[in-house]
């Protein structure tokens, strides 16, 4: 006898259909519980919701499951089925010996979801210590760095011959030389930007000239050292983070310590002396880059020539803010370098921990350039003004 259209589309999708004959309740799993079936979005949600509807009653109360007319049977059908039995058998079950077999398989390897943790007040405070204890972990590190360097350049300072000199000069080309286009073009075109913007407001008070006062001090003071700084801090720091952590990673730092070589002497100190010497520079050579990128914006959208320029640039900046600029730049160098070394010498011999070490220290780079170029704001407020 031919199937009508509702039966045979019941027989082609994965359902449960409740019965209550005079034995006891039954629940009659009916259809292809396979993946190809149960993935399909309607046939899932219409599952789940009947799913739901079913009264959920325990193995004692003799509810009856019947599975030996379902078409086939796979392991995603069998884990939807064992789930919704909560991860136990049912008191009464009628199966085939090959559903038997899929479901115990399900059975051995099925997993408890973990459980959720619980946000109150109390986890939240934990975490909260445990950032801070971190934060703290990272500042004592950090200062003991500082401390073992002193000594180092000390120690250097007593044997100048038995220094590192070639590490040195190959970190000041690698991280100076190699540095100067892209902290040029990105100063050059920073000065641009600055000086289309600025002269947009100086033309309607009619007060042109002091575009060479405004770019002066904000390039030379702030702008030029900070970008210097955070450019290097994303392609020197990172650089430096990684080094040391490939050393970590292939074990080239316990040869080190097993030969007696500090690691504070032969891969911190050169970095740090590097950096402190090549960070004034590319201040400076950035610095310029601004001035000429907003010089030429400047004539081109003002009028103001670059011989008037170059003329009022003195006046309109006191040879001070070149020296704190100078002072600043060191000091970005300085700390650049030692956050560099110090989150790869934590590096955990894996690469997980070399990619998160070196995002660290790029990110604590920057924002260390930032607050210290703010001290510098407020404590040297009147210098050069």
């Amino acid at each position: 006898m031919p199937l009508s259209a509702e039966n045979a589309a019941s027989e082609s999708t994965p359902h449960i259909e409740s019965q209550d004959p005079p034995e006891g309740a039954c629940y009659l799993v009916l259809g292809p519980w396979t993946a190809s079936e149960l993935t399909a979005r309607p046939v899932w949600d219409a599952l789940s919701a009947h799913l739901q509807s079913l009264v959920a009653r325990a193995p004692g109360q003799g509810v009856l499951w019947d599975l030996r007319q379902i078409g086939q049977l796979d392991h995603l059908g069998a884990q939807v089925l064992w789930d919704h039995w909560g991860r136990q058998w049912p008191a009464k079950l009628e199966l085939d010996p090959a559903q038997r077999a899929v479901l115990e398989r399900v059975a051995e390897f099925s997993v408890e979801r973990p459980a959720m943790p619980v946000r109150g007040f109390r986890q939240t405070f934990l975490k909260l210590g445990e950032g801070l204890l971190e934060v703290v972990d990272h500042f004592t590190d950090l200062v003991a760095l500082v401390g073992r360097l002193v000594l180092n350049l000390g120690k250097l300072a007593r044997n100048p011959r038995e220094g590192p000199w070639r590490d040195l000069s190959g970190h000041l080309y690698h991280i100076g030389a190699t540095a100067l286009p892209i902290t040029a073009l990105v100063g050059f075109l920073i000065g641009v930007v600055l000086a289309y913007l600025i002269s947009q407001q100086l033309k309607q008070f009619g007060a042109d000239a002091f575009i060479v006062n405004i770019l002066g001090i904000s390039l030379i003071r702030e702008l030029g050292p900070v970008l210097a700084a955070i450019l290097i801090a994303g392609r020197s720091g990172s650089a430096i983070t990684a080094q040391i952590g490939v050393m970590r990673v292939t074990e080239e730092l316990d040869a080190m310590r097993v030969m007696g070589i500090a690691h504070s002497y032969r891969l911190v100190m050169p970095r740090a002396l590097a950096l402190a010497v090549v960070m004034p520079l590319i201040s400076v050579w950035t610095t310029v880059s601004a001035l000429l990128g907003g010089m030429l914006a400047a004539d081109l959208a003002m009028g103001i020539t670059p011989s008037f320029f170059i003329n009022a640039l003195p006046a309109a900046v006191d040879v001070a803010n070149l020296a704190l600029a100078t002072a600043k730049s060191v000091v970005f160098g300085v700390l650049i370098a030692l956050i560099g070394c110090h989150f790869g010498l934590r590096v955990k011999p894996n690469t997980e921990s070399l990619g998160q070490g070196t995002t660290a220290s790029v990110v604590t780079s920057i924002t260390v350039v930032i607050l210290v170029d703010a001290l510098f704001a407020v404590l040297f407020k009147n210098i050069g003004t």
